[in-house]
């Protein structure tokens, strides 16, 4: 299973807490949380570099000890799209690129080299440069984060 099918993390509270928790991030990350007996779905919107949409998968906690859980999300069915601005974007740079590469046999479209370099500069700067990945795994560890983040400073005193 690939890191987008299944993800876990362990938190210093009971299920109880640790799926509370687990609502507070959702809503912070636009997320739907529709809790159940257990665990519950949680639909998390997400970006993998051109591809954006949503990973609907279920949460179980699992009691590890009395003030221990483990939130354990699985993949049940995802709906990416690819970013087609960011695609055009990507197009319209390529166009004078491959037209100035071809110089040699045509020397005239040496021309287009400094549209080419700019095109392909703005692309870079508007698209490529942008690019962002978030799912599952940024999600869990932005949960475990604030937690980890309590026991640092009680930790060192």
């Amino acid at each position: 299973m690939s890191a987008l099918e299944r993800h876990a993390v362990e938190l210093e509270a009971p299920p109880a807490d640790s799926l509370a928790a687990l609502a507070q991030a959702a809503e912070e990350w636009g997320a739907r949380w529709e809790p159940a007996q257990g665990g519950g779905r949680l639909t998390l919107p997400v970006v993998f570099g051109l591809r954006r949409g949503v990973a609907i998968g279920r949460v179980e906690a699992v009691r590890l000890g009395d003030a221990r859980a483990r939130l354990t999300w699985s993949l049940e069915e995802s709906h990416l799209e690819v970013h087609r601005g960011a695609v055009a974007v990507l197009a319209l740079a390529v166009g004078p690129a491959l037209a100035a590469l071809a110089w040699p046999f045509w020397p005239p479209l040496l021309g287009l080299a400094p549209l080419a370099a700019v095109m392909g500069f703005a692309a870079w700067w508007l698209v490529v440069a942008r690019l962002r990945s978030s799912g599952p795994e940024e999600f869990f560890a932005s949960l475990a984060a604030p937690a980890a983040a309590a026991e640092g400073p009680a930790a060192r005193r």
